[in-house]
C-alpha cells in the first residue's frame, strides 16, 4: 500500500516516511482561504473548520485516486474565539506573536482517509501550547532569523525548529503540534491491514 497525501508538506512527508508507511504527495488543488472565511462567517467551530478543509483536499485528490488511500490534512490555530491564518509577512507573523506570549492557543490537526470515493476514517488531534511572556525584541529577533521558514506556519513559529523556545508548555501529541495526528492513522492503517502490526 502506498499512501497518498493530498498535500506537500514536507514535515507530513517526513513524518510518514520516518513511520515507515510509504507515501506519494499529489498536493489538492482547494481555496482554503474561501473556504476558511465561509466557514467562519457561519461561525462553525475550529474543529469543523480543520475537519472540512482536510476533507476537501482527500476528496480533490480521491476523485481521481479511486482505488488509492488518499489522507487529507489541516491545521487550524484557534485563539480567543477567533481562527488564524497563516502570517502573511513578518510584521503579521510579529503581531501573532505579540498577541500569544503569555497565553495559551491551541492547534487542532485533522486528517481524513479516503477510499473508494468516500471517507473511512477522521481524526482531529488537539494541543495546548503556552507561551512564555518573551520580549518585544526577542519576538522581533525570532522572526528576523526564521522568516523564511515559519512564513507557512501557524502563529508565527516551528515548534520542530527554534519555535521550541517560545514554549513553557505543552499539552497534547507532539505530532499533532506538527500538524499530523499521527499515532491514530498507524492505529487505524494497522487495523485494517494496510500496515503490518
Amino acid at each position: 500500500m502506498t499512501l497518498i497525501l493530498a498535500s506537500a508538506s514536507q514535515i507530513r512527508i517526513r513524518l510518514l516516511q520516518a513511520a515507515g508507511v510509504p507515501v506519494m504527495s499529489i498536493p489538492a488543488r482547494v481555496d482554503e482561504d474561501s473556504i476558511r472565511r465561509a466557514l467562519q462567517a457561519e461561525a462553525a467551530p475550529p474543529s469543523d473548520i480543520a475537519d472540512t478543509l482536510a476533507e476537501m483536499k482527500a476528496r480533490k485528490v480521491a476523485e481521481n485516486r479511486p482505488d488509492d488511500l488518499v489522507l487529507g490534512c489541516d491545521q487550524v490555530l484557534a485563539f480567543k474565539g477567533e481562527v488564524w491564518a497563516k502570517p502573511e509577512s513578518p510584521a503579521d507573523a510579529l503581531g501573532q506573536l505579540h498577541r500569544l506570549r503569555g497565553q495559551t492557543h491551541i492547534l487542532l490537526s485533522a486528517a481524513v482517509l479516503y477510499h473508494q470515493a468516500r471517507p473511512i476514517w477522521r481524526h482531529i488531534g488537539e494541543a495546548r501550547l503556552t507561551m512564555r511572556p518573551l520580549s518585544d525584541a526577542y519576538l522581533s529577533d525570532h522572526v528576523d532569523r526564521n522568516w523564511s521558514s515559519i512564513c507557512h506556519s501557524l502563529g508565527g513559529y516551528k515548534l520542530e525548529e527554534e519555535g521550541v523556545r517560545l514554549f513553557s508548555a505543552i499539552g497534547g501529541d507532539y505530532f499533532t503540534v506538527l500538524g499530523l495526528p499521527l499515532l491514530p492513522l498507524l492505529g487505524y492503517l494497522g487495523d485494517r491491514g494496510s500496515i503490518p502490526t
